[in-house]
């Protein structure tokens, strides 16, 4: 299976020698789940759109520092060419900025939110449990690191986990059994040291320093990257086969 990641983040360059980039930090949290998976990068940042929707077996949308509201160049034209994935079929998988792009791509909205930011390990609940989720917990932890809150979903989004925090924490697009896209707004992909070392070089930056500090507390805690790389694969899996047998 070849993911194509559509980057719409880079990691902090002060931050890249200790951790490396995001195209190999999400290649290095779904091999244990799927060891034959192979990833290709885009850099969506830069304007940089795949030539088909079907040029990879599926995508898959990073974080970034930018919000879905900003005026930027590349981001029309990438919620274009997601809206143009899920007409031909692709299955798709939103992280953070990932998942608030999409579900303003497909009719919801994403905004700045008045909670302010959400930093260290959070946990969500599973309001919705579909059959690819099987095996899972039924309250799972996170990393999270986001301002930005989807606020309302698209008419055909269905929620499937929830947090006081983040309400719409997991969407599923179209019928969720067998989902045209899944999102998520915590980061699956980022571990303890890189998510520590992240939330300490913009504390007192950008992340107010009680909020910070809050976060350095959680980190002792269990987080479940690799439950939820399992529930991308079988999703994956599910929707390529279903896909290949039409």
């Amino acid at each position: 299976m070849l993911i194509g990641i559509l980057e719409t983040g880079r990691v902090n360059p002060d931050l890249v020698s200790a951790h490396g980039e995001y195209v190999p930090m999400f290649e290095t949290w779904l091999k244990p789940a799927f060891p034959q998976v192979r990833v290709r990068g885009y850099a969506s940042i830069d304007g940089e759109i795949p030539a088909s929707p079907t040029e990879c077996d599926a995508w898959l949308i990073t974080g970034s520092k930018h919000g879905v509201y900003d005026e930027l160049p590349w981001i029309e034209p990438l919620k274009g060419f997601l809206r143009e994935v899920r007409s031909a079929g692709t299955p798709m998988i939103g992280v953070c900025f990932g998942h608030q792009i999409m579900a303003e791509a497909f009719g919801g909205s994403a905004v700045k939110s008045d909670k302010g930011w959400g930093v260290g390990v959070h946990d969500y609940q599973v309001t919705r449990r579909a059959g690819w989720m099987d095996g899972g917990p039924d309250e799972f932890a996170i990393h999270a690191l986001h301002q930005d809150q989807v606020v309302e979903i698209p008419d055909d989004a269905t929620v499937l986990a929830t947090s006081p925090f983040c309400e719409f924490a997991m969407l599923a697009y179209g019928d969720p059994e067998r989902p045209d896209a899944i999102s998520i707004q915590p980061h699956p992909e980022f571990n303890r040291p890189y998510t520590r070392d992240l939330i300490e070089l913009r504390t007192g930056v950008a992340i107010p320093h009680d909020r910070g500090a809050e976060a350095m507390e959680s980190f002792g805690r269990e987080v479940h990257n690799r439950e939820f790389a399992l529930w991308c694969v079988a999703y994956l899996r599910r929707a390529l086969a279903a896909r290949d047998a039409a």
